[in-house]
């Protein structure tokens, strides 16, 4: 597999990563396999296969529009679509480098497209479930085209101290955290937002999808 980034990127996004439980890259893939993703993206809502997310784990799933409004679908290597699977690339080289610098012995990772329509959010939550802790760095790239600031849309990361941080959903732009120390949220968005959206595993290959995002 040929390496998207160099040692002294990773070693650099590694330490910020460590220091500050979060870090944000921006430009993380060449602009036109960007706009090759926004494109399998869009074919995917024309036609209807996103569904409504739902919260809560296996057979206490349920679908509540006042804590998470966003539609989603989930996605696997097995879907014959080229542009895919060069997502799938990246997240082997970021699995494989996180492995390396980090030893967190990750064996897998799950991802979807998010769409969240005009109007949507997701209030302040933590990628964990009690009893379900293999989720240990998640991970965004936003496919948002010319956002502006009026938009909305922000990831909030609610730091240590009572600190925050708030991150704009911009084209190319991913951002990477610890899903059991840093809870966040997605402000309401006055704009569709697009994104991918998963998690860097420590668990079997083989367990269901969870739905907390």
């Amino acid at each position: 597999m040929n390496s998207f980034f160099s040692e002294d990127n990773w070693v650099g996004w590694v330490d910020a990563l460590s220091e500050n439980h979060y870090v944000v890259i921006d430009h993380i893939l060449p602009k036109q396999i960007l706009l090759d993703l926004k494109t399998s993206f869009d074919e995917r809502v024309e036609a209807e296969a996103l569904r409504k997310a739902a919260i809560g784990t296996l057979n206490q799933k349920q679908v509540d529009r006042s804590v998470r409004g966003d539609e989603i679908l989930w996605l696997d290597k097995d879907m014959a679509d080229q542009r895919i699977h060069t997502f799938f690339d990246l997240a082997d080289e970021i699995k494989q480098n996180l492995n390396r610098y980090c030893y967190l012995s990750l064996s897998g990772y799950e991802f979807h497209f998010a769409h969240y329509p005009e109007g949507a959010f997701y209030k302040r939550h933590l990628d964990q479930f009690q009893g379900r802790n293999n989720r240990l760095i998640s991970m965004i790239l936003y496919l948002n085209e010319e956002w502006q600031p009026a938009y909305g849309g922000q990831l909030k990361l609610f730091l240590d101290g009572g600190k925050e941080e708030t991150i704009m959903p911009t084209f190319g732009r991913m951002v990477m955290f610890k899903s059991d120390v840093l809870e966040h949220e997605v402000m309401i968005t006055h704009h569709d937002r697009y994104s991918i959206t998963g998690w860097m595993l420590y668990q079997p290959v083989g367990l269901s999808f969870l739905e907390t995002s």
